[in-house]
């Protein structure tokens, strides 16, 4: 029995690599334009064409949503997972990441116009609280769309602002792991695009999906986060 509980843990830690590490290289390609600016170009001088790009990368984290689902299921290998996921989320993700950059593109735009005016001390707050509930929002919506790709949009981002202010400390976890990830990035963007994106995501997939478990039906024996 011993022996075979070891086999059974060392192939789930495998399992698991093996998802992170193809889930990373499939991250890579659907999100390479995006890649290639941050490495190669001054986000402060590049910003615009970093805000055509950013959307881009919507459908490669949705499909890596649906792959740790199906990891989990055991239903599908994570490329075809990924694969899958791409295909079925790809419209609904595109349309996210398109209104996440937006609206954090204008609330910081704001953010910079205003931060000198006699107002700042009220506005910037605020703003800055609304930039973070649009990516609360982004962050949560993907994880939904990844669950029911067919879910109606008004449906998910009310889903998302309702569970994700009232389990606010998992979306706080969840965005600061993603904070630390792009910082990982842009001092070692070798490990933070071979090794440790999949895996903040999947911390961040976990979170959101307990978030978003009232409305999602999730089973609580299949659901990671309750492990």
């Amino acid at each position: 029995m011993s022996r075979f509980f070891r086999h059974d843990v060392i192939s789930g830690i495998i399992g698991f690599v093996f998802l992170i590490l193809v889930t990373n290289l499939a991250l890579l390609v659907t999100a390479l334009p995006l890649v290639v600016l941050l490495v190669t170009t001054d986000p402060a001088r590049s910003w615009p064409l970093l805000a055509v790009a950013a959307p881009l990368a919507a459908p490669g984290v949705a499909a890596a949503f649906r792959a740790f689902r199906e990891h989990v299921s055991g239903d599908l290998g994570p490329l075809r997972a990924f694969a899958r996921g791409l295909r079925e989320t790809w419209r609904a993700a595109l349309v996210i990441g398109v209104a996440v950059t937006a609206v954090v593109l204008i609330l910081v735009v704001d953010v910079r116009v205003l931060a000198d005016s006699p107002v700042s001390v009220v506005t910037v707050p605020v703003l800055a609280v609304l930039a973070v509930l649009t990516l609360m929002a982004g962050l949560l919506s993907l994880v939904a769309v990844a669950e029911v790709p067919h879910a109606r949009a008004v449906d998910v981002l009310r889903a998302a602002l309702v569970l994700g202010t009232r389990r606010w400390y998992l979306t706080a976890a969840s965005l600061g792991a993603l904070a630390v990830q792009v910082a990982v990035f842009a001092t070692a963007p070798a490990i933070g695009l071979g090794v440790t994106a999949s895996a903040v995501l999947y911390f961040a997939w976990t979170n959101s999906r307990f978030t978003l478990r009232p409305v999602l039906d999730l089973d609580p024996v299949a659901d990671p986060a309750t492990a």
